[in-house]
């Protein structure tokens, strides 16, 4: 029988051994990739955090929009995901809380910050509960930054019962309500509202922090932002804990100063569009200058607002 020469064996290993450290560092560069494909961050390095806000709730705070977990007996009912990659971390902060299972995810929107968990809780046998809207944009997205197509949520990811105007659940002793804030920060919008608990949460057409964020490319729109926040308002009481989509806890005189403040630049932008200004000439006439100091972590979301104003006011004349 043939046999290499062992200068040839010893150049064919080497030739294999440097094609296996190549394969692995690819391997290595992937996943840190994928670790760092959603939020811009290593999501290994991210801790859930719990917070009671009652015997029955908790928000969770980790990467991403805030997620609420309502407790008990029959179950966990759970609004919204985060990320995909922290799915098994937010589920342990769940066990350490109950050992009921998750029985219900409802999303706020579609974004995947409050969205990119759904296959991984589906696939843990909880029902993914949505507004039609948000499933139909999940299941067909719009095209990625780059002009490549959407990439379709898994089936198993997708909403499994889906509501138009209202959908009430009763559990834990409480009555769930889900809401359908129309065409707001985006067209799949849902406020979840626990009366009995005096629980609010909205998703991201409220935030605590930052400006107003209107996604027109995803069915969003300026006037059912505000009528959204007036929803809000007219279901609170003076004591009624609003839990937004990003920022802190409030109360509704927070939810009214955010709304005033959507008005005001409505109002002002329209004003200048009114006369013949383009949207660089508004953005630059500052017109939220005097309103930035009200608003936690303005940055340049105040820009961000005033161009999607724009857009919306000019669509809609």
């Amino acid at each position: 029988m043939y046999s290499a020469p062992q200068t040839r064996l010893s150049r064919m290993e080497k030739t294999m051994k440097a094609a296996r450290l190549i394969l692995a560092v690819g391997l290595m560069a992937v996943s840190a990739t994928i670790a760092h494909a959603q939020g811009g961050q290593d999501f290994s390095k991210v801790e859930i955090k719990a917070t009671k806000v009652s015997d029955k709730f908790y928000t969770l705070e980790g990467q991403g929009g805030t997620i609420g977990v309502l407790i008990g007996p029959d179950g966990v009912f759970m609004v919204d995901t985060q990320f995909a990659p922290l799915s098994d971390k937010i589920a342990a902060a769940i066990k350490q809380l109950t050992p009921q299972p998750i029985k219900f995810v409802v999303n706020t929107h579609l974004h995947g910050d409050h969205s990119g968990g759904d296959v991984n809780f589906g696939k843990m046998g909880a029902t993914i509960i949505a507004r039609e809207e948000l499933r139909f944009r999940l299941a067909h997205p719009n095209p990625q930054a780059n002009g490549q197509p959407g990439v379709p949520m898994e089936a198993v990811g997708l909403p499994k019962q889906t509501y138009r105007e209202k959908l009430t659940l009763h559990m834990n002793g409480e009555e769930v309500q889900l809401i359908a804030i129309p065409k707001a920060h985006t067209d799949g919008d849902t406020m979840i509202y626990i009366p009995g608990l005096d629980i609010i949460m909205t998703g991201d057409f409220y935030r605590a922090i930052q400006y107003p964020n209107v996604d027109r490319a995803n069915g969003g729109s300026l006037q059912g932002l505000i009528d959204g926040l007036g929803t809000v308002i007219g279901h609170a009481g003076p004591n009624t804990k609003i839990i937004p989509g990003h920022g802190p806890t409030v109360d509704r005189t927070a939810v009214m100063a955010h709304r005033d403040i959507a008005i005001a630049v409505r109002d002002r932008v329209a004003a200048q569009l009114a006369q013949g200004k383009s949207e660089d000439e508004v953005v630059a006439a500052k017109v939220t200058a005097d309103l930035d100091g009200k608003i936690q972590q303005a940055g340049t979301t105040g820009e961000r607002f005033v161009r999607q104003a724009y857009a919306d006011l000019k669509a809609t004349r």
